[in-house]
Parts: structure tokens; C-alpha cells; sequence
């Protein structure tokens, strides 16, 4: 029994510390990366991270940030497929031309929800849509996606991601980090940080993590002839609604019981006029560190204006099933109570 529990102890530790070359061996590739990307390709532009969304209770949650006119529309025609990424994934044009980039697996419901909440909270998101089933033409040989697509092109459960040809898109390398960018210190970025730990989302990878992969992006748009403007972004909340955690083995995307089982520890307490949370993630600190009770009340203009039927809305337009839309919609009702909460001095620690 000794040497069986000493044999898994030295496993674990075995385990535990690969795990953490792997990161220190990433984050080391990463800083590689960026010093020798060269500048942004920024120049008089305007850097904006949140705008003011109006009348939170009056947006359409189910169709999003690209509204129902928007939505992508079939025929579907086959681009490319994409070898990159997590997840499966190939571009089409729709029916009008425009082109999207289609998505499948675990993460489609929980980017199609958050983007929708976040654009509702007057942050930028991506235009995107689930898709319950459709057809794409042309795609006869793939590779990755090749278990995603069916006979005759038939395909189920797909996030569209619109991709616009006239946006400047910074990603990796040349995307931002929580801690280095023009929102150092702002109630924007302090109530984003809240937003992300709202709906559990550990992956929240940066720029500094460019070798595996950043989250975030610089989305340059033309606003006249002479002037455009920086959107700063989340561009993947594919690690949302379930379980938060620091390690691969204790988290997890789109499960309603996990995210419904840590809402209790998602407010903990107020200290010194600073909020305190129970999430963990890739970057713990960034996200939860200095979160005065200013910023929270700040963040619960919008959010708190945000209607059940809101929430049950966008969770239906990113395909949760009856109990899933029920059991998510009552877990975030509770988060943004504790938000409320915290935030006119009823949580002390």
C-alpha cells in the first residue's frame, strides 16, 4: 500500500511539474514571439474597448451583435478548410456573398452565448450565429472537418463566425494583454475582467501566450473616409459556462451542473473596497485582481439591466437545450445578484 501511494505521489509531482515546463517553455516562446513581431500597424486610429450599448432591456439577444438581418443565409459554398485552431473548422460564402468562418465541437454554444451577453454589456464581439443544421456545397476533400460534415455536405450544431474582408484583424503577436494596453487601470477593463469570470471563462489567454495561441485581438474598422478606430476584444470564449480551474483536469466549457455547482463561490467577499471572486483560470490574477466596488457598479449598469427573457433568449440562439436555458438562466440571475450585491456594500468578507 506504501510504495502504491508513493508511486502515484511521484507520478503526480511527475506530472505537475511537465505541466508547468510546458507553460514556462510557452510563455518563454511567447515573449520570443512578440519582441520580434515589430509595431502595430496602428496609426491615427481611435482605441476603444467598450461603447455604450443604450437601452440594455430593448436589445435583441437572440440575433446578437449582427441583428437578424445579419444571420448567415444558405446557399452555403466551401472556401477552405483551416488546420489551425482547437476545433474544426472551415470558411464559406452564404447566399449574400458574405464570407464566415464555421466552426463545430464543444465550444459553438458557449461563444455563440458570450459574445451576445458581452455585446449586450457594450463590449465589441464578433458577429456569430448557431447554426442547428444546413448543407455546404463543394466540400468534398477535407480533413479535419471531415467528421463534421455528412453526405451531400449536411452538417449539424455549427458556430458562424462572420468574416469581413474590410476589417483589419490583429491577432496573436500583434493582439493586446490584460495587463499591457491603453485600458490599464479603466472601469472598461476592470468590468470586462468580470464579465469573463461571470461566465467562468478560463481560457483566458493573451498576447503573452501568442504560442499557443492568443484570445484577444485588435479589430481595426473604418469609420469614415479619414478616420478608424481599434476595437479591443475577446475573439475566443470557447472556455465558458462550466467550471472554472487552474489545470486541464478541473475545468470545463458548457456544462450547466459545474457552472451551477461553483455559483456560490463566484462573489466571495468585499475587502478594502476591493471585490473579491472564487475563479481560477490561465491567468488567474489578471482577471481577478483590483476589482474595486466602483468598477462592479459600473458594469451592473448594463448588466444589470439585462431581463430573464434576455438571457433565455441568447441561450436558445446558441442551441442550450430546455434545462440547460433554465439551469444557466438561474446561475447567471444569481452572479449578477451577487454583482448587485457587492457593489452596494451588502458582501463583506
Amino acid at each position: 500500500m506504501i510504495s502504491i501511494l508513493l508511486y502515484s505521489s511521484i507520478a503526480i509531482a511527475g506530472a505537475a511539474l511537465a505541466y508547468a515546463l510546458v507553460l514556462l517553455t510557452w510563455r518563454a516562446a511567447g515573449h520570443y514571439m512578440v519582441k520580434h513581431a515589430g509595431p502595430r500597424p496602428l496609426f491615427g486610429v481611435r482605441h476603444r474597448l467598450w461603447r455604450d450599448p443604450g437601452q440594455v432591456a430593448a436589445l435583441d439577444l437572440a440575433a446578437g451583435p449582427g441583428g437578424r438581418d445579419g444571420a448567415p443565409q444558405p446557399p452555403f459554398s466551401f472556401i477552405e478548410e483551416h488546420h489551425s485552431g482547437s476545433q474544426p473548422c472551415l470558411s464559406v460564402h452564404d447566399g449574400h456573398g458574405r464570407r464566415w468562418r464555421v466552426k463545430w465541437g464543444p465550444e459553438v454554444q458557449p461563444e455563440t452565448f458570450a459574445v451576445r451577453l458581452a455585446w449586450a454589456c457594450g463590449f465589441f464581439a464578433e458577429v456569430t450565429y448557431y447554426v442547428r443544421e444546413g448543407c455546404v456545397h463543394g466540400a468534398d476533400t477535407l480533413r479535419r472537418t471531415a467528421g463534421c460534415i455528412g453526405e451531400g455536405g449536411r452538417f449539424t450544431d455549427a458556430r458562424f463566425e462572420l468574416d469581413d474582408p474590410h476589417v483589419l484583424k490583429l491577432f496573436d503577436e500583434h493582439s493586446w494583454s490584460w495587463t499591457d494596453n491603453p485600458f490599464v487601470g479603466t472601469r472598461e477593463l476592470a468590468g470586462l475582467r468580470v464579465l469573463l469570470m461571470l461566465m467562468s471563462n478560463w481560457d483566458n489567454k493573451d498576447q503573452r501566450d501568442v504560442a499557443r495561441g492568443s484570445n484577444t485581438a485588435i479589430y481595426v474598422q473604418r469609420r469614415s473616409q479619414w478616420k478608424r478606430e481599434a476595437q479591443y476584444l475577446i475573439v475566443d470564449w470557447g472556455g465558458s459556462m462550466g467550471r472554472w480551474g487552474g489545470t486541464p483536469v478541473t475545468r470545463g466549457r458548457w456544462d450547466a451542473a459545474a457552472f451551477a455547482a461553483q455559483t456560490p463561490q463566484f462573489v466571495t467577499g468585499v475587502a478594502n473596497g476591493f471585490v473579491q471572486f472564487g475563479y481560477t483560470g490561465q491567468r488567474t490574477a489578471d482577471a481577478r485582481q483590483s476589482i474595486t466596488v466602483e468598477d462592479v457598479a459600473w458594469l451592473c449598469r448594463s448588466l444589470g439591466q439585462v431581463t430573464d427573457d434576455q438571457l433565455r433568449d441568447a441561450l436558445r440562439a446558441s442551441g442550450a437545450t430546455p434545462a440547460e436555458i433554465e439551469s444557466f438562466a438561474a446561475s447567471l440571475r444569481t452572479r449578477i445578484t451577487q454583482l448587485q450585491q457587492a457593489a452596494a456594500g451588502a458582501i463583506v468578507s
